[in-house]
């Protein structure tokens, strides 16, 4: 007996002298969170936060890229007043004589034409321009807006605003440095239901919202590997992302209504972010049976994952879930999902809304579309029925353009400002960062520099 006892004892000691040494080592294998050091506010420069300029009762538009979003785009101003389309820019000639075809057809005067590599500046340079509306490819996002701003222009960019966070300062200092408005044109923000169910959570139908979920699910395989001649891609430049990067190259249709409900910027912030992708199949697989396993389009290597996955938390404990997936065979689908504490809504693959005490089943439709007409934005009430008539995606980008151009014409801040765009866009970045290092944590910058709580909630300016 005394045997086994100094023989458990023995391992006892050891096990005691071990375990410290085996949990240090298991700490120290913790994957390091990526950190970003935050450029100091330079002397003189304040945040932009709610900024107002002077009012512009006819604002003068000038619009650069005239292909799939910005043809529609100008479509859609024909129908707002107190607006004059000054300049249409592409590189594409025939789009500019299309797009004047539309407003002589709608009975507008002609633009001025600027189709030159680089004219894009020259019409950022015009002294009878007020906003820029720009619409081309993700590369000339940033370089047109920053250009822009520093010619004394309001800008509206197509999304994402930008590929790096380097980038992300960028628009974020020319902004604060020449008090100019950086609008990205995330139009999902405007959608009817998101819309109403931000409203629920402003009222506090849903209590606390604790987590919340958005995505882009949309298979764009034949759209991306069709040929610009054929009503694909300028350069087919979507796919050559494709192969270039791993990240979530295209967040924000599903980051951003989900971020106002969370006040992020207004209350709240996103602190770190951790993102997983799965391998590539999607892609090759598509080009194999379209084009042939001996095509060039085969050949290629495509960087990208098929479904990227990333997890955000934020510094009030929230949580955020956001995909992205172009190459899978599925619906289309944004998810769009709040969770609170007292209810829940989602948008996709079932629009349905559950609160408590019965919170386990969805609501009857018939009470769901009470629920929503009871909550409808107020801005929706003004302008829905119009915006219907007009479309594009079912009214929200009206409602986007009509919002951009009556805060311009109010002198009020804007429903979006610069670091939304900031925001919702370095996830491009920071995905690709978490994704090529293992899915290692990697923190969110704060584009305010600490001003993130100065807001008290979003607001829509009247």
């Amino acid at each position: 007996m005394k045997h086994n006892f100094f023989n458990r004892l023995i391992v006892i000691v050891i096990l005691l002298g071990v375990l410290p040494l085996f949990l240090s080592q298991m700490e120290s294998k913790q994957p390091e969170m990526v950190r970003f050091k935050t450029p100091k506010r330079p002397t003189g420069q304040e945040n932009v936060l709610q900024l107002q300029c002077d009012p512009i009762p006819t604002v003068r538009v000038a619009f650069i890229g005239l292909g799939m979003r910005g043809y529609q785009a100008v479509r859609r101003f024909i129908f707002l007043e107190g607006v004059e389309v000054v300049a249409l820019c592409d590189v594409n000639k025939n789009a500019i004589e299309k797009t004047q075809q539309l407003l002589a057809k709608s009975g507008k005067k002609s633009a001025l034409e600027f189709s030159g590599e680089q004219d894009w500046k020259k019409v950022c340079e015009l002294n009878n321009v007020d906003l820029i509306y720009n619409c081309t490819h993700w590369d000339l996002h940033t370089p047109i807006a920053l250009y822009a701003m520093e010619q004394g222009k309001h800008v509206a960019v197509e999304v994402p605003a930008a590929l790096t966070i380097k980038d992300c300062w960028k628009l974020v200092d020319t902004a604060e440095r020449t008090r100019r408005h950086c609008m990205m044109l995330e139009n999902c923000c405007y959608d009817f239901f998101e819309m109403a169910t931000l409203n629920m959570a402003q009222q506090g139908l849903l209590g606390e919202i604790v987590h919340v979920e958005g995505a882009y699910i949309h298979d764009l395989r034949a759209l991306n590997f069709r040929a610009p001649e054929s009503g694909g891609y300028y350069d087919m430049w979507r796919l050559k992302h494709n192969e270039k990067y791993q990240a979530n190259l295209y967040p924000t249709h599903g980051l951003g209504p989900v971020c106002q409900a969370l006040n992020i910027h207004r209350g709240d912030k996103m602190n770190y972010l951790v993102s997983m992708s799965s391998d590539q199949f999607g892609m090759t697989e598509y080009a194999k049976k379209t084009f042939g396993e001996e095509s060039e389009y085969a050949k290629r290597k495509y960087q990208k994952g098929d479904i990227n996955t990333t997890i955000i938390k934020t510094e009030k404990g929230k949580t955020i879930l956001i995909q992205h997936d172009v190459t899978s065979p599925r619906p289309y689908n944004r998810i769009h999902m709040l969770s609170g504490t007292n209810g829940f809504v989602q948008k996709y693959p079932v629009k349905g809304i559950a609160l408590e005490p019965n919170a386990h089943a969805f609501l009857p439709e018939d009470k769901m579309q009470q629920l929503l007409k009871e909550y409808e934005h107020p801005i929706v009430k003004e302008v829905g029925e119009q915006a219907q008539k007009v479309g594009g995606h079912g009214g929200m980008d009206f409602i986007m353009d009509f919002r951009l151009i009556y805060c311009l014409q109010k002198g009020l801040p804007l429903d979006q400002d610069v670091y939304d765009a900031a925001e919702w866009s370095c996830l491009v970045d920071l995905t690709e960062i978490s994704v090529k290092n293992g899915s290692v944590p990697v923190q969110v910058p704060d584009f305010t520099r600490g001003d993130w709580n100065k807001l008290k909630g979003l607001k829509f300016a009247k």
